[in-house]
């Protein structure tokens, strides 16, 4: 596809001094296959018996591209799984950081794949998935920890090539939103590392939609974004590609049915940039400026004995009502262990009444870089485009750990899966609350006086990194 009307006006303007830029980066990449033995269960779709891998269609892999900006990395991971819980990210960054690292300088990232591997806390294996026995699970957790780990060492270790970097913003249209809003995610933003004799040798590209293409399948696979990489990969040999998932939280690919959809998808993704990168891009100069903080997201909850055993007596209906339709088994599950949960009288002070979300920025060169945790919808990236311009910030979501669904006011105005409330129960959590397991929803700021909610504080928080 052609670069977007921006986009090419920028490249007009900063072909001369991408010419004369004095390089200061250099790239090094790693990548390595975390494909889990056939008969693992596998991740992204409430089911009440585990959907075990029966095939592989393609492997799922761990990437890793490392910036070094005047002989300092920067480093981005992304595997192909659902997402990282809290535990997992933490002792990936732990150990990424004694490899010698900055803290900020580093960022982990879940391609968000529907038919990759379950892993322990997100989503809950019992909940999502009725796997009471999950010992299997924690012994995979474990060795993906260590194995990129592992895999940041080798990147680091890996020969350097010195290059310039270039920007573009793209575009493409097979997604949709789902919740009926008007926001539809069509930026494809993408960084490119060219040696000095100006081949493309490294790539890292970006697009706000649910890799579910494919469908819920019995065969693993990375939905299209490999094969967006494997496009890209074939169209300029000797190119690393690595993919990151936008603000895709309210965002489907128009068609999810196949993996013949899929694979369409992804080579028309990664044409796209193929296409593009045979032009100049806006040069992008150093030095990389980097930030890593955490904000608590409010949930809409009240610490007295009489809420909290209100709360508890509408899990234990939900769990136990008749209902036509029936509710799904992870419904069900996430109501009774609520319900009994509740019910042992935990003390007030030790209910969850916040989520932290890790937040991060890398800036250079005039570029904006924000990466959040949780499934964030895409009205959060409009607003970022607009505050900054659509051509200045990029916006990526399932970033380091993803707690839950990350709502905007307007998302949480209405019950829904994304909002996390159910309309027949709007005051416990519901919907992806339970799934992600949850006693409550997110707080929204329904008028000017309440508290600020869930938006205004990750608003706030990211401008400040911004």
């Amino acid at each position: 596809m052609a670069l977007t009307v921006e986009a090419a006006a920028l490249t007009a303007k900063v072909a001369p001094a991408a010419a004369a830029a004095v390089p200061a980066f250099q790239v090094s990449n790693a990548d390595i296959d975390i494909t889990p033995s056939i008969g693992y269960p596998m991740a992204g779709y409430g089911v009440d018996s585990p959907r075990l891998s029966e095939d592989v269609n393609e492997p799922l892999r761990a990437r890793c591209t490392v910036l070094w900006d005047s002989g300092a990395p920067n480093v981005i991971v992304t595997a192909d799984v659902l997402a990282f819980g809290r535990t997992m990210h933490q002792q990936i960054r732990a150990g990424v950081v004694d490899l010698g690292v900055g803290n900020s300088d580093f960022v982990l990232t879940a391609t968000h794949t529907h038919n990759g591997p379950v892993l322990i806390e997100k989503l809950d294996p019992y909940i999502a998935y009725n796997m009471s026995d999950q010992t299997e699970i924690s012994e995979y957790s474990s060795w993906l920890v260590q194995a990129l780990i592992d895999l940041v060492a080798d990147a680091l270790a890996a020969p350097r090539t010195t290059c310039t970097l270039e920007y573009y913003l793209l575009d493409e249209n097979f997604s949709i939103n789902r919740t009926g809003f008007a926001h539809q995610e069509t930026a494809v933003p993408t960084l490119v590392a060219r040696d000095l004799a100006g081949n493309p040798c490294s790539v890292l590209f970006g697009y706000g939609t649910h890799p579910v293409a494919a469908g819920g399948q019995v065969s693993f696979d990375p939905d299209y974004p490999s094969e967006a990489i494997k496009t890209i990969e074939a169209y300029l040999p000797g190119c690393f590609a690595q993919f990151l998932t936008g603000a895709a939280g309210d965002q489907n690919p128009a068609t999810t049915e196949s993996f013949e959809q899929s694979d369409a998808y992804g080579q028309d993704l990664g044409l796209t940039v193929v296409n593009a990168v045979e032009l100049p891009g806006r040069s992008i100069s150093g030095p990389i400026s980097t930030s890593y903080s955490e904000v608590q997201l409010p949930l809409d909850i009240t610490l007295t004995d009489e809420n909290i055993k209100a709360v508890a007596n509408a899990f234990a209906a939900r769990a136990t009502r008749p209902n036509d339709p029936p509710y799904p088994g992870w419904v069900i599950r996430h109501a009774s262990v609520s319900a009994a949960y509740l019910r042992s009288k935990p003390p007030l002070d030790s209910l969850e009444t916040s989520i932290p979300l890790p937040i991060q920025s890398w800036k250079f060169g005039g570029l904006r870089i924000l990466f959040t945790g949780g499934e964030l919808v895409s009205g959060y990236a409009e607003y970022f485009r607009n505050v900054f311009g659509t051509e200045n910030v990029w916006i990526n979501a399932y970033s380091n750990e993803v707690p839950a669904y990350i709502p905007s006011d307007e998302i949480l105005r209405a019950a829904g899966y994304e909002a996390g409330y159910d309309a027949d129960a709007p005051g416990i959590g519901g919907g992806s609350m339970g799934v992600y397991n949850h006693i409550a929803h997110f707080r929204g700021k329904p008028t000017s006086t309440s508290p600020d909610g869930v938006e205004q504080l990750l608003i706030a928080s990211a401008l400040s990194i911004l």
